[in-house]
């Protein structure tokens, strides 16, 4: 009778704890990821991007930069990769060229991955028109690095797909304070680019944190909506800016795992203070505590399926200027018209005319149950983000990045628009390839937008 007792004790134990037990010990069959990096430093100077006034090519490297790629995979067979560049932003045909090659290479869909770009200032200019020849071979350069840049991005995910291994994906979130408004308002209405204590932000630290089958951390995936541009003009060397140190602090803090950074909407948010390497540094490190803090959390773990979507919407131009206008700006004191104006009479002896509108890229993930990320193109003012997590949010598991799979310039919303300023409509003549200013009624399309494809997400049926 005793025996049977113990024996009953046993089973019970064996029933119940080893379960228990092996359920704690590793992760849960629903995830899988993989993860590949490489450097994307070109091999000799070239033209540095963002900046207008610099005058000639870099002279050196003062850190590399890199390109990331994070894939994943749930136990139904949904798949997704993040790929993060540190560059200025994604050219549209980057984006359609490694559309075509991991269709082909890897069966994925469009929605199926995002390519996210860090927008640092100190990189190299790769995009179509933005590089004025120089007698020194500075276009040619500009386009070898945007057809290596779409092999290399292409050829990345695939490794990251060829890596797929069990893994545990968690949530969390903590802050960072040192992106301040730039949208200064001055006595007589206009606005100028400088700190504005009293500005909307959004000091949301977002962090997908990626564990192996051991345990280990092996992906840490995290944004903040800042400008990647504490270095300026001054800066000739290839750098990350603060989001190339903070990953590059990350590895060095969790040796073994890799970090990608997506910048948030950050339009009109700067880092401050500025202008030196040091106080690049110093963000790179705040951001990465902000990091760590939010890894130190009690996570949300995720659990569900993976899905995704992506669509394009026509966001209209205001009036564009007649080809006498544009000629007329060609002589005028302005010299920013002035160049805006050439770069519009180029485009329209080329295409006999000028677009009405653009087709504008918004995307959206569905990372288990827990976790919504939204992806938006070109740069998005933070009020996107701030009106999307109020809309969408539920408990701070929406994500809202930006700088996403098409960077074409600057993205208002209808209160920016109307104010103006830089990036209400003057941002539209200087460096940009756009006729003119966006027409009124964008940020209702854009949102709607989001809200659709947030539907089409929702469940798995």
């Amino acid at each position: 009778m005793k025996l049977r007792a113990v024996s009953f004790v046993l089973y019970f134990l064996a029933a119940v704890c080893v379960p228990a037990v092996l359920r704690a010990a590793g992760p849960s069959a629903e995830w899988r990821a993989g993860v590949a990096t490489t450097t994307i430093t070109p091999k000799s100077n070239m033209w540095m991007a963002g900046y207008g006034a610099r005058t000639h090519p870099s002279t050196g490297t003062a850190q590399e930069l890199n390109a990331k790629a994070l894939a994943l995979a749930d136990a139904q067979g949904g798949r997704f990769v993040f790929l993060t560049i540190d560059a200025i932003g994604v050219p549209r045909e980057l984006r359609k060229t490694v559309e075509r090659r991991l269709a082909a290479a890897a069966g994925l869909r469009p929605d199926q991955f995002v390519i996210a770009a860090s927008h640092t200032h100190s990189g190299p200019e790769f995009r179509a028109g933005r590089v004025a020849p120089d007698g020194r071979g500075s276009v040619e350069a500009a386009a070898a690095y945007l057809v290596y840049l779409e092999e290399t991005i292409a050829a990345l995910a695939v490794r990251a797909l060829e890596t797929l291994a069990p893994a545990t994906l968690s949530y969390a979130r903590a802050r960072a304070g040192f992106a301040m408004n730039r949208r200064l308002p001055r006595a007589d209405g206009q606005f100028t680019n400088a700190p504005n204590p009293d500005g909307p932000v959004d000091h949301d630290v977002p962090v997908l944190r990626v564990e192996g089958g051991d345990g280990r951390l092996r992906a840490i995936l995290f944004g903040y909506a800042c400008h990647n541009t504490t270095l300026t003009q001054v800066n000739y060397e290839f750098c990350g800016d603060y989001a190339g140190f903070a990953q590059q602090y990350l590895e060095a803090d969790h040796p073994g795992a890799t970090a990608l950074f997506i910048t948030g909407c950050a339009g009109d948010q700067n880092p401050y203070p500025r202008s030196t390497l040091a106080h690049a540094q110093v963000h790179g490190r705040t951001l990465a505590t902000a990091v760590d803090a939010a890894l130190g959390t009690r996570a949300k773990r995720l659990t569900g399926s993976l899905r995704s979507a992506y669509g394009e919407i026509d966001l209209h131009y205001s009036a564009v200027p007649t080809r006498a206008d544009y000629e007329r700006r060609l002589t005028g004191k302005d010299k920013l018209e002035a160049q805006h104006a050439r770069r519009m009479l180029d485009r329209w002896d080329r295409e006999g005319r000028l677009p009405e509108t653009y087709s504008y890229p918004v995307q959206v993930v569905r990372l288990g149950d827990e976790l919504r990320l939204i992806a938006l193109g070109g740069e998005v003012v933070v009020d996107y983000s701030l009106r999307l997590k109020r809309e969408l949010g539920g408990s701070g598991s929406l994500w809202v990045a930006a700088y996403s799979n098409d960077v074409l310039g600057y993205i208002p919303t209808e209160r920016v628009l109307r104010e103006g300023g830089y990036e209400g409509k003057q941002a539209s003549r200087i460096g940009s390839l756009h006729p003119s200013p966006w027409a009124p009624g964008l940020e209702e399309k854009i949102v709607a937008k989001v809200h659709e494809l947030a539907r089409a997400v929702a469940s798995d049926r």
